[in-house]
């Protein structure tokens, strides 16, 4: 019997270690349909898709496509099912060209066997001419910009023929006009019984291309309904939801705000930012908010010397500055704690000591050889400062937890002594916990005068370190607003986990207003 349920998962559960990622989640997507699939950092929805796809083995549950057990979860048998996606984390060769990215491992052959690479080319532009987008497919993958890679990695999928496509955050690089172009794509695949699981941050694109949305929060399934039945106000208020205490514990407080030290006037780097403008005072934290793709982690890159800057004016102390390199921001007093922990911040296999002083082997050094007994005591200083866990200041940093960890990499950066940090997801791949005691030493920091820039894609982690937010999209600065402005002083529920619930979603609802001030809409927010 014909069934127009093109994908069923029922009670599907995951773990890792001792995260829950999934618990008893249902999902279903039927033929024909664009399904979004929505929810905050965390909440599960790329663990479900690489489940789906045979990425991860699911602990419980059951998996059928067009009515069909899938009884074996791994990429192959997915792909034999006919499921296609197209992954947030670009998947695609360098070294190699568009066309042999689009149809690898699955090149046409000639005659003799051999890889036909005109025949390549040829079948790959042809796709490329159906999305009406401009993208050479004998260019070398490496040598495309953001916006060419995203299409070709799209393309790369809808090459397969998938009765299932998914398509996780593949509008984050495109250009407003290669948005719709690929929705008009999308649509003409909706008509053929191709059923589209779409997943976005970008509450605009879900009410202008999906027909129904299905919520993850915290592993669980909060709710599917028909796209018109959800509002965006709507939409936010179950991807917020209720949550435990966790940060809402976490003691704001207030510093003492001092002169400027940092200020971005209309700054562009060679893709993104493209007219930033922001200040950070001494003794302050500035939040940046936004999306994926959004142009934050490039800001912080810029601001720390490892990409350069193309237009605008970078002040330190009233000082007009042009760092060449890293080291140039460290002379000045701008350091970078980095989003990426484990291969950018720490050396696991090194000691916490080794690690804690890398940043100033120049300082403690003499003829080439380290003082060891100085690096003894700046270690320990930062151990007790920060509350670091661990038994011996000689023992593995990997043996530590991942909160430890990252407080090790920012002792290293405070052992410079500098002015000014730029965080960058200083909270990623922590437990609740570790992450309310990394926010107290934010705090911590602002209140010794240092300035803070920091970067989060967890709202409440932002809500509660930060003094003031500035909201980005597609590489710039939209809003810069005061924490105390997520606030509503006349709500009669004063309970904190409540506040920063509501906090949050006026932060998600101007996220999103950003999104369309920049393609050139005029919409309103209620702050109510």
């Amino acid at each position: 019997m014909e069934t127009n349920t093109a994908v069923e998962m029922v009670g599907i559960s995951k773990k890792f270690g001792g995260v829950q990622a999934l618990d008893g989640v249902d999902f279903e997507v039927r033929k024909g349909e664009i399904h979004a699939l929505l929810g905050g950092n965390g909440a599960g929805k790329s663990t479900i898709l690489k489940v789906l796809n045979g990425i991860h083995q699911p602990d419980h549950g059951t998996i059928k496509v067009d009515g069909k057990p899938l009884y074996k979860n791994s990429p192959e048998a997915a792909a034999a099912a006919g499921i296609a996606m197209n992954f947030q984390e670009l998947s695609l060769i360098p070294t190699l060209s568009v066309a042999k990215n689009v149809f690898l491992a699955r090149e046409p052959r000639t005659a003799n066997g051999l890889i036909d690479d005109k025949e390549t080319t040829r079948r790959a532009q042809a796709l490329f001419d159906m999305l009406e987008v401009s993208v050479d497919p004998s260019a070398i993958v490496g040598d495309l910009g953001a916006g060419q890679k995203q299409l070709t990695e799209i393309v790369k999928a809808i090459s397969k023929g998938a009765k299932v496509l998914i398509l996780d955050e593949p509008s984050t690089a495109l250009a407003v006009t290669d948005v719709d172009r690929l929705f008009i794509f999308l649509r003409k695949l909706k008509t053929e019984g191709v059923a589209i699981i779409y997943v976005s941050h970008r509450m605009d694109e879900i009410a202008r291309i999906a027909d129904r949305a299905t919520i993850l929060r915290d592993g669980k399934h909060v709710i599917t309904d028909q796209i018109k039945m959800l509002p965006t106000q709507t939409m936010i208020e179950f991807i917020v939801g209720k949550r435990s205490k966790g940060l809402a514990d976490v003691q704001r407080g207030h510093t003492s705000k001092g002169e400027v030290l940092l200020e971005l006037c209309n700054v562009a780097g060679t893709e993104k930012p493209n007219g930033v403008s922001l200040t950070v005072h001494r003794g302050e934290i500035v939040g940046l908010a936004g999306l994926l793709g959004s142009g934050r982690s490039s800001v912080a890159r810029l601001i720390a010397g490892l990409q350069p800057s193309v237009a605008g004016d970078i002040y330190f102390k009233g000082q007009k500055i042009k760092f060449v390199n890293a080291g140039d921001s460290i002379r000045t007093g701008i350091v970078m704690v980095p989003e990426s922990r484990a291969t950018e911040g720490i050396i696991p296999d090194h000691s916490v000591v080794s690690n804690m002083t890398l940043a100033i082997l120049d300082r403690i050094s003499r003829w080439g050889l380290i003082k060891n007994a100085e690096a003894n005591i700046i270690t320990e200083n930062q151990i007790e400062k920060l509350g670091i866990k661990t038994a011996s200041k000689n023992h593995k940093v990997s043996t530590l937890s991942g909160g430890n960890q990252q407080k090790v990499v920012i002792g290293k950066w405070l052992a410079t002594d500098p002015e000014v940090l730029v965080l960058d997801e200083p909270t990623a791949g922590i437990d609740v916990g570790s992450k309310s005691e990394i926010v107290g030493v934010v705090r911590d920091l602002a209140r010794q005068g240092k300035g803070v820039l920091m970067i989060s894609s967890e709202l409440p982690e932002l809500l509660t370190a930060c003094d003031r937010i500035v909201i980005m999209a597609e590489g710039r600065s939209f809003y810069d607003l005061s924490r105390d402005f997520f606030d509503d002083p006349e709500d009669p529920n004063r309970d904190p986990s409540h506040l920063l619930e509501k906090a949050e979603q006026q932060l998600q609802a101007y996220i999103q207003l950003a999104l369309t001030a920049q393609n050139g809409e005029t919409n309103e927010l209620d702050q109510n």
